[in-house]
């Protein structure tokens, strides 16, 4: 027997205690429910957790301890036997079946909770230590301050972070600065001039572009945008001959952060109170001067916040980088010459056969580590602004 078949023989049983328990319990009151503890199902409810839970646990820790396949199933399934029998037998009229099942979901958010918090534990470790592992073979100030990034698996590598740095910002900045306007204005738009009717069909059309996978971006710039920008700017102006730039992958970012800025700060503008606005139109304002002086002053922590996380998100970015940058790491003000960021070469680096004892392999848990640390870094940054500089409004 398998492991997921004694599984959803445990979920079977679970639901046969739901159904059970209640009518167990009714059956000692003849009917009466008044005299009962709990709801009836609040028994079920119970009984059902009671079996289910252990069932679950005995299969994920002797999933995870390595216990013999042969064996495990069958422990899963006894398990939810006994607790089966047990469950219903406890579903008695006195028992207080409300309290039981109130503390194991409570104990299961307490699990979800620290399930999501010992991932990140997890996660920051695991590169922690890889990255103490390649400073011990590669000094860290070469790392930090070289600017020449020439990875070798031979040996002799020049592993600086400077260029991809400086592809990531720089990237990251044109896709900001191409999206904060138009999602800000189409946030104002939105939310202080259009109607219900044609609000109800924008918005969600702005939202689309949230949901199109970052390869399609991708491509996008590497069929359309690049060759676009090539022949009609780059050749022209003498500044490269390459599809691949700094330029094509940062605006094709910028349209993909564009919902990020719109919806979050729409959502912001609609929480600023209507008798502000009334207030402003009733001394003789009007309604561009009320949102440049009123609607955008109050709103102005909240879009900062937005602009932050969207910042976060530019700088995570791979597939488009790949497929629109290029992967040359370099120092260069001109946006129309390929450049990498620091994800790109996290990939580059652990892709095809290799050594995770060499420095060049070790390498993508520093860069790991350092983007965690500058996305971690804007985050909090954007909560502290966020909850200093927010209004509270009745």
């Amino acid at each position: 027997m398998s492991l997921s078949l004694s599984v959803l023989l445990a979920i079977a049983l679970s639901a046969t205690a739901y159904f059970m328990a209640p009518r167990h319990a009714l059956r000692f009151v003849a009917g009466d429910r008044r005299k009962l503890a709990s709801l009836p199902k609040q028994y079920g409810l119970s009984a059902g957790l009671s079996v289910f839970l252990p069932a679950i646990l005995i299969a994920l820790i002797g999933g995870l301890g390595g216990l013999a396949p042969a064996s495990l199933p069958y422990i899963v399934i006894a398990v939810a036997a006994v607790a089966l029998v047990l469950s219903i037998w406890q579903s008695r009229p006195e028992f207080i079946a409300r309290n039981r099942a109130e503390s194991i979901i409570t104990l299961v958010l307490i699990a979800a909770s620290g399930v999501a918090i010992l991932t990140t534990v997890g996660i920051v470790l695991s590169m922690l230590f890889e990255t103490a592992n390649f400073f011990q073979d590669y000094d860290w100030k070469d790392f930090f301050f070289s600017t020449e990034w020439s990875p070798n698996f031979r040996g002799d590598s020049a592993l600086g972070i400077l260029p991809l740095l400086w592809g990531t910002l720089y990237i990251s900045l044109i896709a900001l600065a191409f999206a904060v306007p138009i999602g800000l204005f189409a946030a104002i738009y939105l939310s202080e001039y259009a109607g219900p009717r044609l609000r109800s069909i924008a918005k969600p059309a702005i939202e689309i572009l949230a949901g199109i996978p970052t390869i399609v971006y991708g491509l996008f710039a590497l069929v359309t945008v690049g060759p676009f920008l090539r022949d009609y700017f780059a050749v022209p102006m003498g500044f490269g001959q390459s599809a691949s730039s700094v330029l094509t992958a940062g605006l094709v970012m910028g349209v993909m952060l564009i919902p990020f800025v719109s919806s979050l700060s729409d959502d912001i503008f609609n929480a600023v109170p209507q008798t502000m606005r009334d207030g402003s139109l009733g001394l003789g304002a009007t309604k561009s001067e009320t949102i440049r002086q009123v609607v955008v002053p109050a709103a102005l922590p909240g879009i900062v916040g937005a602009v932050l996380l969207a910042a976060s998100r530019a700088i995570g970015e791979t597939m488009i980088v790949v497929l629109g940058a290029g992967a040359a790491a370099r120092l260069s003000l001109n946006p129309f010459e390929a450049m990498t960021t620091v994800t790109v070469k996290i990939v580059s680096q652990l892709t095809g056969d290799t050594d995770f004892a060499s420095p060049e392999t070790l390498v993508a848990f520093a860069l790991g580590l350092t983007l965690f640390v500058i996305t971690l870094g804007l985050n909090v940054f954007a909560l502290y602004i966020v909850r200093k500089y927010r209004e509270q409004y009745e």
